[in-house]
């Protein structure tokens, strides 16, 4: 059967709108890959943008940082660095309490739990092996900052000791790391400290 000259200008307007809705699809689909693209180079631009901005800063305040401890080391390296000779092997059978031993007494505020202060230290285990310290390549580095995280027999050890004084410390097991932290500490082993208490950033002696 033929078909009529109405059905056929119907037939070609279909085709025709097919066509130009396929087109259309496609061209909207290269658009929305090109918009998306543009968006995902620009995230990436930015995140570059912030990840410079980000090592700058870090840049930065490790240079604040070296300069604070190379000023921080001048003035306590001499004073400190004559207690770099203690560390020596001790009975661990015998540290069952904390024992604090003055070696210099401070001048400045009293330590407490809630008292703001930096501290340099040598700490060593019952072999007498040294695990960690401030003193490195004949200076002294950031010193640490004294309060919470600290294990509970340092912060117990350093109770009473006021700023500008040197102490020792002997932690028992209990009162050190419950777990191993590495090869020269392990759960609660005893450990032993000297540490000089100096005022926190900001503050004069």
């Amino acid at each position: 059967m033929a078909t009529s000259k109405a059905q056929r200008i119907g037939i070609i307007i279909i085709a025709v709108v097919m066509i130009v809705g396929t087109v259309g699809s496609f061209f909207i689909m290269i658009v929305a890959n090109d918009n998306a693209t543009r968006d995902q180079v620009i995230q990436q631009e930015q995140e570059a943008e912030q990840m410079a901005e980000f090592e700058k800063q870090m840049a930065e305040m490790q240079k604040e940082q070296a300069a604070e401890a190379k000023k921080l080391s001048e003035k306590y390296y001499e004073e400190f660095a004559q207690y770099e000779s203690l560390p020596a092997p001790f009975d661990a059978s015998k540290a069952k309490k904390l024992e604090k031993n003055d070696l210099k007494q401070g001048t400045g505020q009293e330590i407490t739990q809630d008292t703001r202060y930096r501290a340099y230290y040598i700490g060593w285990n019952e072999q007498g092996k040294v695990f960690d310290g401030s003193i490195e390549d004949g200076a002294l580095k950031m010193p640490l900052e004294g309060g919470a995280g600290l294990i509970e027999g340092w912060v117990k050890g350093v109770e009473g000791m006021k700023i500008g004084g040197v102490r020792t410390i002997t932690i028992p097991g209990n009162m050190a790391y419950d777990t191993d932290q590495n090869a020269d500490i392990k759960a609660n082993a005893p450990l032993k400290f000297v540490v000089m208490a100096i005022p926190p950033a900001g503050d004069d002696e």
